[in-house]
């Protein structure tokens, strides 16, 4: 009765009211709260590991045989020529053929020129460098890290209250480094939930392990149809993958990244893996208010990477400084369609 109720209420206010866009989108976040979604956190991982893992062995069969590439490396220790198999070899692959440190230090790659992940394969003969965090210009491999930073929030936010509240994520801002922050903006369904500094810091071990894990960042691009079966159990993202996909390249296409059993969407690209992760921390967790999302939950946090050192007063000085509410864009669905990390993901990002 109260779904049918619903119903003939949002018809009724589609066609009399000047604002029935908002409305529209307010009734459907209350029908996919109340009935459409059974799933749990839990439940919605391993389901959107099922889709990853298919959709990864039905483009591994596109490959019906071996083609050679040349890859021209171009740094330390010293340049090279690799012969690699084109559609399966990784910038990663190539840092095991040249030496250790490339492996253990490179956040991503550059390939002809444009940064790459480095787990993503290769596809054609091209020139290779290796980034890292000290390098002489190291802006790429800072929003590399800090676009991974966010995607590692999503996932501490989705694990860490196991299956008690279901917490969908909403979105994360462009990588700001002088923000102070990095953010995830989600809804926690906790709207009188102000966490103790114990429970921040619970958090922020969560993060922490990661470095343990080493888990590496595995990209993706799928279709769109594929990208809203992955996130059907997710409203917000179900809103935005239409736009996602008519943005890139294909018109049709998501991409997404897997971490250990965390999926996400992101334009990427993101750092090697979680190994790189030194000090993490969660910092704060802040009200915000949407004008198409209604009432969301901004969490922010600080990290610095294993290859640089920092001193415990110099970090302790950021992470205060990180519990300031960070001034990124409030999502909308204006905001979802343009600048959105876990939306705008084609296209190269302007330096921050």
């Amino acid at each position: 009765m109260f779904v049918r109720s619903v119903h003939n209420c949002c018809r009724v206010c589609l066609k009399n009211s000047a604002r029935s866009n908002a409305f529209s989108y307010f009734i459907k976040r209350l029908l996919n709260t109340k009935v459409a979604r059974k799933l749990t956190n839990e439940e919605a991982r391993h389901k959107r590991n099922e889709i990853f893992n298919e959709e990864r062995a039905r483009q591994l069969t596109f490959i019906t045989r071996i083609e050679k590439i040349q890859v021209e490396h171009k740094g330390p220790p010293e340049d090279c020529t690799l012969i690699m198999n084109k559609g399966l070899s990784t910038p990663f692959n190539c840092a095991m053929h040249i030496g250790e440190l490339l492996m253990n230090r490179s956040v991503l790659a550059l390939v002809n020129g444009k940064p790459w992940d480095m787990h993503r394969p290769l596809v054609e003969d091209c020139e290779l460098k290796f980034l890292h965090m000290k390098d002489e210009n190291p802006i790429l491999s800072n929003q590399a890290f800090w676009r991974s930073c966010s995607f590692i929030l999503g996932y501490i936010l989705e694990t860490a209250f196991k299956n008690e509240h279901y917490v969908e994520l909403c979105s994360f801002p462009v990588p700001n480094v002088t923000s102070g922050s990095f953010v995830y903006d989600a809804d926690l369904k906790l709207p009188d939930w102000s966490p103790s500094a114990m429970e921040l810091n619970c958090l922020s071990r969560v993060g922490q392990s990661l470095r343990y894990s080493d888990f590496k960042f595995e990209r993706l691009d799928i279709d769109v149809s594929v990208a809203l079966k992955m996130f059907e159990d997710n409203q917000f993202k179900s809103e935005q993958i239409p736009q996602i996909a008519v943005k890139s390249e294909t018109g049709s296409t998501v991409t997404v990244y897997r971490m250990g059993d965390h999926i996400d969407i992101s334009r990427g690209p993101l750092m090697g893996s979680t190994g790189m992760l030194s000090r993490f921390n969660v910092t704060a967790v802040h009200k915000i208010e949407s004008p198409q999302y209604g009432p969301l939950s901004r969490v922010q946090g600080i990290a610095i990477p294993m290859s640089l050192s920092l001193h415990y007063w110099t970090y302790e000085f950021l992470m205060k400084r990180a519990t300031k509410l960070n001034q990124a864009p409030i999502p909308t669905v204006f905001q979802a369609k343009s600048r959105s990390e876990t939306v705008d993901n084609q296209g190269e990002e302007k330096a921050n």
